[in-house]
């Protein structure tokens, strides 16, 4: 067989680095259902027409045909298919077609495969898990829901073996007001603008601000220094208040943004702050706008993401206001693992594996091994009846902490390969440290 080429950008895990990506998404599976958030799996096909709605660029976009599709059926535009590039845009199809089965304000929660035809480099991929919470309403929805958005995504952060993190906040409504009383018009270039602050520096932005804005000197200067801002919600009205501007949209926003901050802080301490700087490029987001950053990796970009949109969709009956926030699952596991920020105890589920004397009594491992998975005790049997020092070997090898070597009636010895302790054990009573019944996921040590 010919060398296998490995394909950049579609990432395979080895066992104990997909343990540490199933701890995340149980970890956030279990925070998000303690909300009342409800699962939902989407297609992985969308037509093309509504992929692109976003205002993404196609050429993000996998296409989906037959090898074999007739050329009239290729041409036909309103046949093309392509692979999702994100969970937003099935979301609000799922929405449109099922609103009269879901009940609103309708949560879910969604962590799915997601494909996007970019470069591959340090945490991007072409193929990678998304972590998305929603909140959609139908025609309204309450401000308060966006600081129950980033209150799930704090505990979830909050739980993982992470170093810290810091997620940032801005209100769209905001930066709209002070722009406008700074006398600019073109909010949403001047939003554009402002997204590419961490990639090319206040001098860049700046600069264009003035030539594809139309700003004056003063009016960049003026945005830049709105940017400039973070601060808690104690502080924040005041530090936009020396910016010399204000209007009734510019409270109402000030007031809008301390409350989520205040909120969400209240219930996971420390967790958010405001940072005006926060644009979030895309043009659907409405008010509330999140970027999410660890501690020590702010190289890695932001993992957690989102915002309040107000047409989320709409036909000719309703509207579908949401707020959301997505993790890039893919992203930040990669840095958990190449990092080595995270360690796995094993790589296996295995915590017992059970020894065979030979192969006539290899029935009697079997039916030991069902009276210890009875019980919750995830065995295996070895796969020959070597001697018992290679079958100790095999389960080192493993990862499996405990062999068992079993006599008549489920009784035997379970020696623990780790210390070398052995005792008489019976599989009927037998119980393994709590530690040891799971493979956990931990932070690494320092220094190792």
């Amino acid at each position: 067989m010919a060398k296998v080429t490995p394909l950049s950008g579609f990432p395979e895990w080895l066992p104990a680095e997909r343990r540490i990506e199933q701890h995340v998404m149980d970890t956030f599976r279990e925070v998000a259902e303690l909300h009342g958030f409800s699962n939902i799996e989407t297609r992985a096909v969308e037509p093309l027409d509504q992929l692109l709605r976003k205002g993404e660029t196609s050429k993000e976009v996998y296409l989906i045909s037959r090898l074999q599709a007739e050329e009239e059926e290729r041409e036909k535009e309103s046949q093309k298919l392509g692979l999702h590039f994100d969970l937003t845009v099935p979301l609000a199809r799922y929405v449109l077609e099922h609103q009269n089965d879901l009940a609103f304000p309708f949560r879910r929660y969604q962590i799915q495969k997601v494909w996007r035809g970019e470069r591959p480099q340090d945490g991007r991929f072409r193929e990678f898990y998304q972590a998305d919470i929603d909140i959609i309403g139908q025609d309204t929805l309450p401000s308060h829901m966006d600081a129950d958005v980033a209150i799930v995504m704090a505990e979830v952060l909050g739980k993982l073996p992470i170093p810290g993190f810091t997620i940032s906040i801005n209100n769209r409504k905001l930066s709209q007001g002070v722009f406008e009383a700074l006398g600019l018009s073109d909010i949403e270039g001047v939003l554009r603008q402002l997204d590419k602050l961490a990639k090319v520096g206040e001098a860049e932005v700046r600069k264009l601000l003035i030539e594809q804005v139309g700003a004056s000197e003063e009016q960049a200067d003026g945005c830049l220094a709105f940017a400039s801002i973070k601060a808690t919600h104690e502080d924040l009205a005041d530090k936009v208040g020396a910016l010399g501007v204000s209007s009734d949209d510019i409270t109402n926003a000030l007031e809008e943004l301390s409350f989520v901050i205040r909120t969400v802080n209240s219930s996971v301490p420390g967790a958010c702050i405001a940072d005006l700087s926060i644009a979030r490029g895309l043009d659907y987001y409405t008010g509330t706008v999140f970027e999410t950053f660890v501690e020590g990796h702010e190289d890695l970009g932001s993992i957690c993401s989102g915002g309040r949109y107000d047409t989320l969709a709409t036909d000719n009956r309703h509207s579908y206001p949401g707020v959301g926030l997505s993790i890039g699952l893919s992203r930040l596991v990669s840095r958990l693992v190449t990092r080595s920020l995270v360690t796995a105890t094993r790589a296996v589920p295995t915590v017992v594996l059970v020894a065979v004397t030979d192969e006539e009594h290899r029935e009697t491992s079997v039916e030991l091994a069902r009276v210890l998975r009875s019980r919750g005790i995830a065995a295996e049997v070895a796969p020959s009846a070597a001697k018992f020092g290679k079958q100790i070997k095999y389960a080192d090898r493993r990862g499996i902490p405990f062999v068992f070597f079993p006599a008549e009636g489920g009784a035997g010895e379970v020696k623990d390969i780790r210390t070398g302790e052995q005792a008489a054990a019976d599989a009927h009573t037998w119980q393994s440290p709590e530690d040891d019944m799971s493979a956990r996921v931990v932070a690494a040590t320092p220094g190792n």
